[in-house]
This record gives C-alpha cells, structure tokens and sequence, in this order.
C-alpha cells in the first residue's frame, strides 16, 4: 500500500468515526440484520437450512444500504467543504485517493460484519446452545468472506456515487437505488414477466450468493463479477475526480474520450462478466452440517448387504439443495466403502443438462426431484420435498437391498380416533407416511364382533378414541395381549374407562396432569425434556417434545402386586415434565432370557398422554422429537428395533428453546446489543469532537 492511499484510508477511518451518522447506520445495520436472523431461524425450524447460511442471509440484504451510509461522505463531504481543491491540488494521484477512501469504507463494513458475527455467535450461544452444536468458526469462514466480497462493491459503488455530487443524501439515495433497487426491481420484473415464474428464475442471484457462500460454494464467475464491477465503479470513480481536476481546462475532445472510457470499463466489466459465467468452474468446501448421513443403523444395513447399489440424484445444479445433498451423499459412499458391504454408485443427473438419463428416469416411475436408489429390479425414490434424514435413507436402502416383508400396523377406527388415512390438520397421514416408508403397512381395525386381529399384524395403535369400547372389543385385545401382542395408545382424556381400563390391566394408570411451572413454546403446549431410561427414548435425550395438556401415568395395583417372571409385568417411565410421566411402557416378561423372549413373545403396551402429538398439524415444523419418538416406540413394541434420534437428521435446524427463552432472546439481541454498541459509540464520537 501506497504512502498516499495509507493516508488516505486513515483519514477517512477517523473521519467516519466521528459521525453521529456512522453510529446510527451501524446500530440500525446491527438490529435489522439480528431481527432477521432471528426470525428466519424461527422461521426454519427443523428445515434444511444451516446456521451459518441464515446469518450470512440476515445481513447480506442490509450491506448496500450500510455501504451507501458509510461511504455517503467520502467525496460528497469533501466537495461541499471546499476540501477537494486542496486535495486535487497535491501531488496524489486521483487513483490513490480513491482506493484509499475505498479501503476505509470496506474496513467499516468488514468491521461490522465481524461486529454482528460476534454478538450473533455469543447471543445464540447463551439462549439457543443447540444451534452452537458442532458450528465451528470454520463453519462461519466462507460466509464471512462471501459478505466480505459483496460488501467491496457495494463500498465501491458507495464511493462512486459520492464522487459525483455534493449532497452526501443525494450520493446514498443514488447508491442505494443502484444497488438495492435496480437489481431486485429489475429480478421481480423478470419473474413476472416469465411464464414459468420461479421455474425459471429461481432466487434472487445477490440472495442465492450469500446461501452458497455459506454452503461452502465458491463459483469463479460469481467471485469475477464482484472483482470486476468493484474495479468497474473505482475507475468510475477516479475519472470523475479527474474531471473536477480539468474543469474548465479540458477540451470537448477530452470530456468525450473521459465518457467514452468510462462507456468502456462498463462494457469491459459486464461482458468479462459474462465470459466468466461460461468458463465458471465451482470450489466445493464441505462446511456446516451437511455430510452427515451415515450413522450406526445405516451402517449396520450396509454392512449386510452385497453387491452394488445405484444412488441417482435427480436435481438441478442450481438448486440450493444440491451441495448439500451431493456433499451428504459422497460421506454415504465413504460409509458404504468402510462398512464393508454393499457399494454405492453414485451420479448426478441434471434435468437440464443430462435429458437422455433424466427422461429414462421418468420412465421408470420417477415423478420429480429425488434420490433415486436402484439394485436389481427394486427402485426406491426419495422424493426432495418429502424432508430428507439418516431414518429415509437407511430404509430406502433397506428396501432395494433386503427382500421385502409385510408388516402390519392395525389402526383401530370407530370411536372418534384420528384417521391414518386424513390429510388434514387433525388427521395423520404425515406419520402414516412415514411408516411406509419404514417398510410398514398400515390398514383400519374395527373391533366387530366378525373382525378379527390380523395374524401378521406387528402392533395396533389407538390413536385418540373419544368413546368408549364395548366389552366385546376390549376383549379382542385382551387377548391379542395375551398372546404377545403390542399395543400403542395415544390418550389425553380419562373420559374413556374402558380404555382406562385396559391400560390399568396391563400396569399403566392414566391421571389427569398438573404441570405448574412447565415450560412451553406457545403457551398452550407443553415442552417435554425428561426421559427414562429406555431403547425408545434413549437417543432423544438431548431433544424435546411438544404435548398438548399431557395426561400423567402411574404404575397401577396389576403393575406393583404381580411378581418377577414369565407373569410379572414391568412399568417404565419414558417422558417426563417435572416429576409427572407423560409416557409410558409396560411389559410382560420383560425380565425373560433373550432366548425365552424369542420362544415366549412378551407383551408391550405404550402408553403416551397426547393424542395430537403425530398430527399433520404437529408435524408440519419439526421443531421437536415427536416423529422421532413416535416411530421409535413402533419400532420396539414391533420388535424391528432401528431407534434413532434428531440429532441423526440430515439438515435438522432445531434451537430447543421456549417462548419465554424466544423473547429474551430477541429483547436482548435485537433491541439491547444494538442500543448499548450505539451509546458506547456516541460517547467515543463525542469525545472525539471536542
């Protein structure tokens, strides 16, 4: 760096520094981006999204607007002083003022960047630990210098703008229209304008730099466009300062060749622009929390499985879920490698790009973008839209490497229960879903006096009965229990005695629950954060569920009076808010040898005391363990095992924290941090200006 650019740079730092200005931008830069943070963190809750691409998107939006207010003063304040004369006068080359003011402008805006990183990394750190799961800083290092490399246009374009008029309002409004309003103006033109819509352009390409800066995606075209219009406004710049050198002293002939070189660099900039993006090539770090597929159960059906297995990915490059995917899908194949067992063959085809491979594909039954698993004549497809974990994935390879077998979940319907087959708010389609995509097959039980309990059925789950049962149906189950049978009831009334009943013989007393003190997401849920010790519950330990006004369950007399052995019945607590059980286990037998248990089936009944917990309704956010635990007490009482946890999703977002913890949060990351960073910087700028 030059003598004349290092003088030139400090002096705009101390300059900017004693602005009442500077403060208001920064701290109206630092709440804005927190608001945004926060709220799109609330906003993708158990989504696909990663920590790092979310804050790199809660300040990407705010940076022109903050290079605009930085760089506003940076000639404009020098033209209306008078101050400009002496600096033409001096032996400095234009070029060097110009970088120099450049170079502090950015300095500001790097400055603020690592300002909102520290606050945002110490705040989610104290209220939302989870979130801070596994993030390194390395995690945050690409989205960092991504808004880095956006941030050096804009404080270009900040600089060039202020170079042509006095009015430092003037220069901001006119930086900020060329850089917010032109682009986003223009992209929603264009989206309405086509037919297709969002088909056809997709995001917002400044919004889409900042999620695969943060993904880890580096594109040589993206990285050339920014060096290359940042460069672009400099000269700009410095031709306009030169201007005011030659003012009235040059002639026609030179003002003619001054526009025409600055026609030049634009056209240079945008089409070495556009040769970019034809020789773009990508660099891909591995950052975040993508390549996670691969845990102990995936790793089990791998290493039991032969032969070859074909995974596609049927998916646009430009989508944003293509990196993550690819990434995830590369440590699968490492896992395939080092299990031992079935190889993994892994392509990508692009709808675009690759038409032969993608039109075959359809053929074969493929609807849309997917992960497309093939050995043989079997075919599994995991839709993209579907939501995507190591569960989906462990059991689709299952599915095409293992033969097939029925296994029959028994809904039972008639008394008010919750419909499997409802796509409503209030119906459970969503998780009946994902029993078949479990290897399950589900089917409606009516306990008529001519029904009868299927031979293969693998368990039966009541699912909210708002009557009672007859006496005859109550004695369908008792002795489908009898002979080993699994029941899974979800209730959150004692109304039925029946119902009650039946679980009391079998060791559970269901009571209506007091949970003073609970802790609760919307004020009428309730979090559940406690559990036992148990196949089911044991990998959700560091999760949460969300009940609605939970039943409590007690051993009853049958649990405490009947002794160990073939008869005795053992009651486990699974879930727990406080000291209250909210769901329950009982099993006869459960004392047996492993080979009396394979001889003598023992019985399981799971009690849990919410009956809306696995509804559509529920399930739409995955902002809890409720599908988690659902599945894994049908996998034990259908003695399948395979029990995971959420921390085995693939691209699970969750903060595990309540409403109370939520406006805490935002009370002091968005309103404190940015008042208090505000007031310290009023007084240094105060001082200052004595």
């Amino acid at each position: 760096m030059s003598n004349a650019v290092s003088v030139t740079f400090e002096r705009t730092l101390g300059f900017s520094r004693s602005l009442y200005t500077t403060v208001i931008a920064f701290a109206g830069f630092l709440a804005a981006s927190s608001a945004l943070f926060l709220f799109s963190v609330d906003a993708a809750e158990g989504s696909a999204a990663t920590l790092a691409s979310l804050w790199a998107a809660g300040a990407s939006p705010f940076l022109p607007v903050l290079a605009a207010l930085y760089g506003m003063e940076t000639w404009s304040g020098e033209r209306r002083s008078g101050r400009i004369e002496t600096l033409l006068a001096s032996p400095v080359r234009e070029r060097d003022m110009v970088v120099g003011k450049f170079l502090g402008v950015w300095a500001m805006m790097v400055f603020s960047i690592v300002v909102f990183h520290v606050s945002s990394a110490v705040a989610v750190s104290w209220f939302a630990p989870k979130l801070m799961a596994g993030q390194g800083m390395f995690s945050f290092l690409p989205a960092f210098a991504g808004l880095a490399l956006q941030s050096a246009l804009w404080s270009a374009v900040a600089v060039m703008m202020s170079s042509f008029t006095r009015s430092s309002a003037l220069a901001a409004c006119l930086s900020i229209a060329l850089t917010v309003a032109l682009p986003r103006g223009l992209w929603w033109v264009a989206r309405q304008w086509s037919g297709e819509g969002k088909s056809a352009f997709g995001e917002m390409p400044l919004d889409a730099n900042a999620f695969d800066f943060a993904s880890g995606l580096f594109s040589t075209a993206d990285v050339f466009c920014y060096v290359a219009f940042s460069a672009s406004a400099l000269f700009i710049a410095t031709k306009s300062i030169v201007s005011l050198r030659f003012s009235g002293k040059g002639t026609l002939g030179w003002k003619y060749s001054n526009m025409i070189a600055v026609m030049l660099s634009i056209v240079l900039a945008v089409t070495s622009a556009s040769l970019a993006s034809r020789l773009d090539f990508t660099i891909d770090i591995p950052v975040g929390r993508s390549a996670q597929w691969g845990r102990d159960r995936t790793r089990k059906i791998l290493s039991e499985t032969r032969g070859r297995i074909d995974v596609t990915l049927l998916l646009s490059r430009k989508d944003s879920m293509f990196r993550p995917l690819a990434h995830s899908l590369r440590a699968l194949s490492g896992l395939a490698d080092s299990a031992g067992g079935a190889r993994l063959a892994v392509r990508y085809v692009d709808p675009v790009w690759d038409v032969g491979p993608a039109e075959r594909l359809v053929r074969e039954g493929v609807e849309g973008p997917g992960i497309v698993f093939s050995k043989g004549r079997r075919m599994e497809v995991l839709p993209i839209s579907g939501g995507l974990d190591d569960r989906a994935v462990a059991s689709a390879i299952r599915k095409v490497a293992l033969p097939p077998q029925r296994r029959t979940i028994c809904w039972v319907a008639g008394h008010g229960e919750s419909s499997f087959e409802s796509y409503g708010s209030f119906g459970m389609s969503d998780i009946a879903r994902d029993l078949v995509r479990e290897g399950y097959r589900n089917q409606t039980l009516e306990l008529t006096s001519d029904s009868q309990i299927p031979q293969d059925a693998a368990l039966v789950i009541v699912a909210g009965a708002k009557n009672g049962f007859a006496s005859i149906e109550t004695g369908r189950l008792e002795a489908y229990l009898h002979q080993g049978g699994r029941l899974l009831v979800l209730i959150d009334s004692t109304d039925s005695v029946s119902l009650v009943s039946l679980l009391s013989a079998w060791g559970i007393m269901p009571l209506q629950a007091s949970l003073p003190g609970a802790k609760t997401l919307s004020g009428t849920d309730v979090i559940v954060d406690g559990f036992g010790d148990h196949p089911i519950t044991d990998p959700l330990k560091r999760s949460q569920l969300v009940f609605e006004k939970p039943l409590q369950f007690v051993p009853s007399a049958v649990a405490e009076s009947l002794s160990a052995g073939a008869d005795g019945i053992e009651f486990t607590e699974l879930a727990k808010v406080g000291s209250a059980t909210v769901a329950a286990i009982s099993e006869r037998g459960a004392g047996l040898g492993e080979d009396l248990a394979r001889a003598i089936r023992p019985t399981r009944v799971a009690a849990i005391g919410d009956a809306t917990f696995v509804m559509n309704a529920h399930l739409s956010s995955r902002a809890n363990a409720n599908r988690d635990f659902f599945l894994n007490a049908v996998a034990y009482l259908a003695g399948t095992g395979g029990t995971v946890g959420p921390g085995e999703h693939s691209f699970a977002l969750v903060s595990g924290i309540d409403r109370a913890t939520r406006l805490r949060f935002a009370a002091s990351y968005v309103v404190g941090v940015p008042l208090l960073l505000a007031l310290v910087m009023c007084v240094f700028v105060s001082l200052r200006r004595r």
